[in-house]
């Protein structure tokens, strides 16, 4: 079933809000100008991302959990922040634009009116509590656009130094190649077996570690169809792969392997085994896409300083 995302402007939770898996005991976490944040508005965002967070280590899983943590509260903050300077600026939404942002969404998403309907529906909502979604963020967007001004034209100067300190953005399609070693967690596998399967897992890992081969030992025991190429999942471009796979094996150098990844198919032991497309393109033919990108870097700093001005003049009390 198809989710579709509200338009919050400049910075927006991609993850809708979704039910948590564990219940929470509410407390106030946060007070903004006399209005309070609690512990179950940040969890409802963080629970869709707990699995950015897995990792054996549990020194490093907490201060993941908790760096998550504070960021999620301060996006909540200036979320409320400006949600306070829009009701100040009494910004106001005619119900043409909210139709219109409406009939945006479903074309975006190739939906019908009625996998709309089933689509609000499943996820708790009303039609009517839709719409007044899709306002808040339609006066978040008006209210930055009108407090956030870039004047500056950038000269052939300024844009040859942006392009030198972002070559990054400028490089021809990059591919890369992984290997991994599957350890499969069936449906219903309770805690302990799951336990039996990472500690196998960690067992492989270990023998890598000290010099086995990463190809025979997936050739003995991924049990992924991969396992008859001993690991080799072949070429990539970036996106194919799912988010956390990817994220994993490009942090490797070419050769390095990862410790353990839990994803929704069991355990993986990821090798990046070649990357390729990394020089970047000549300055001339990516110009219009650098002038784009200074303008939208200048958006951002005149965003933040706008932010930064909000919570200078607030009263913000953090008790996370």
């Amino acid at each position: 079933m198809k989710k579709f995302p509200l338009l919050f402007g400049f910075f927006l939770f991609l993850c809708g809000p979704i039910s948590l898996s564990e219940a929470v005991v509410d407390r106030v976490v946060a007070v903004v100008n006399q209005e309070i944040i609690t512990l179950s508005e940040v969890e409802k965002w963080i629970d869709p991302l707990r699995q950015e967070m897995a990792t054996d280590d549990r020194l490093e899983k907490r201060e993941r959990t908790e760096t998550l943590y504070r960021q999620v509260l301060e996006r909540l903050i200036e979320e409320k922040l400006i949600d306070q300077e829009v009701k100040k600026s009494g910004v106001k939404i005619p119900s043409k634009e909210i139709d219109a942002a409406l009939e945006e969404i479903k074309r975006r998403n190739a939906a019908t009116q009625e996998d709309f309907e089933k689509a609000l529906t499943i996820e708790g909502l009303t039609l009517e509590t839709y719409k007044k979604q899709i306002e808040k963020g339609l006066q978040r967007q008006k209210l930055i656009s009108w407090s956030v001004k870039v004047e500056s034209k950038p000269g052939e100067k300024e844009l040859r130094e942006f392009y030198e300190k972002n070559l990054g953005r400028y490089r021809t399609n990059e591919t890369y190649r992984a290997g991994h070693i599957l350890f499969t967690i069936p449906k219903g596998a309770v805690p302990d077996e799951i336990g039996d399967i990472r500690k196998k897992a960690q067992n492989v890992l270990e023998k890598i570690k000290g010099g086995a081969d990463f190809e025979e030992m997936a050739l003995l025991y991924s049990q992924d169809a991969s396992a008859k190429n001993r690991g080799d999942l072949g070429y990539f471009k970036k996106g194919e792969l799912f988010p956390a796979f990817e994220k994993e094996a490009l942090r490797l150098k070419v050769g390095q392997v990862s410790g353990l990844l839990r994803t929704e198919f069991g355990f993986h032991i990821i090798k990046l085994l070649d990357r390729k497309g990394m020089e970047p393109l000549p300055f001339e033919e990516v110009k219009d896409k650098v002038k784009a990108d200074y303008y939208e870097a200048e958006i951002e700093k005149a965003f933040r300083q706008f932010l930064s001005t909000l919570k200078e003049k607030s009263v913000i009390e953090i008790k996370l």
